[in-house]
């Protein structure tokens, strides 16, 4: 599996949200629109433009960004049709994930879903507060978006059950909930039902990391590379977990595994770093 740097840059935010003190090294790594009929209910502009007004986010982009921005929040206020107004909400949407302003983003999906409930909004307005939670450093800030990436997902999951990749995203924001152990347990039913699920095995190695269990972590790791030989992130993970355990031998070959799989400059500056120091 080839990883791009901007991908690599996602798993690393996340793993040091989930393990800081053992995956600090980690900071090394580098890091169609659509229209849904709605006449009953009309977008509330102000209110959405409102919430990214002023928003930090904006400073920074070019002259060219802020004139689109601008054009578009004028033209979400002045709009009085429903239909428009949302392909201009869902615009400066897809604007914001271009400059991966996911916060700014999801506050456009969010409204977007709730004025137009479909299930492909829902999707877009919780993957996009699931990156921006991915993101976040400050807890307050990732619970709330946790939180509302969950609302979303729990909708989807209520008409479709066995949709395991909302699953998947939907433990992992009950990890960093109050109640953490309701995400493992999660993980733990997709893995009962779908025994070879990529993404479980992974977040529950993940999750193995963090606790510091890392024979636990090795021996999921391991499983996972035995089936999918060529996810790259479970080489990677089981080349740290198992130089946590002390098996240098076992990590060089997982990270030399990693180089071989996938040649992006990040990727191989980042498991260089670590050869360099074994």
């Amino acid at each position: 599996m080839n990883f791009t740097a901007k991908y690599f840059g996602m798993v690393k935010t996340r793993i040091l949200l989930f393990a800081v003190a053992a995956l600090l090294i980690i900071m090394l790594f580098s890091l169609p629109k659509s229209v849904v009929e709605n006449e009953a209910d009309s977008i509330e502009n102000k209110e959405i433009v409102a919430n990214t007004e002023g928003n930090p986010h904006e400073t920074g982009v070019n002259s060219d960004q802020a004139e689109t921005f601008s054009r578009l929040n004028q033209q979400l206020l002045d709009s009085e049709d429903s239909e428009k107004s949302l392909i201009f909400a869902d615009s400066l949407a897809m604007l914001y994930i271009s400059l991966n302003k996911y916060d700014s983003a999801a506050q456009f999906f969010d409204l977007i879903a709730e004025k137009a409930p479909t299930r492909e909004n829902w999707m877009k307005a919780g993957n996009t507060y699931y990156e921006a939670f991915g993101f976040a450093m400050d807890a307050e800030k990732r619970k709330t978006l946790g939180e509302k990436a969950a609302v979303y997902f729990n909708r989807i999951l209520e008409e479709e059950p066995a949709d395991f990749e909302v699953k998947n995203k939907l433990a992992m924001t009950y990890v960093s909930s109050t109640n953490p152990m309701q995400g493992v347990m999660m993980l733990r039913e997709i893995l009962q039902q779908d025994p070879q699920n990529e993404q479980a095995l992974f977040n529950l190695g993940v999750l193995s990391m963090q606790s510091g269990q890392y024979d636990k972590a090795v021996e999921r790791f391991s499983n996972l590379v035995e089936l999918y030989p060529k996810n790259t992130q479970a080489h990677f993970f089981l080349g740290v977990s198992y130089l946590e355990t002390g098996a240098s031998d076992k990590a060089k070959e997982q990270f030399l595994r990693v180089k071989s799989l996938d040649d992006n400059p990040s990727v191989q500056a980042t498991v260089d770093s670590y050869l360099e120091d074994m």
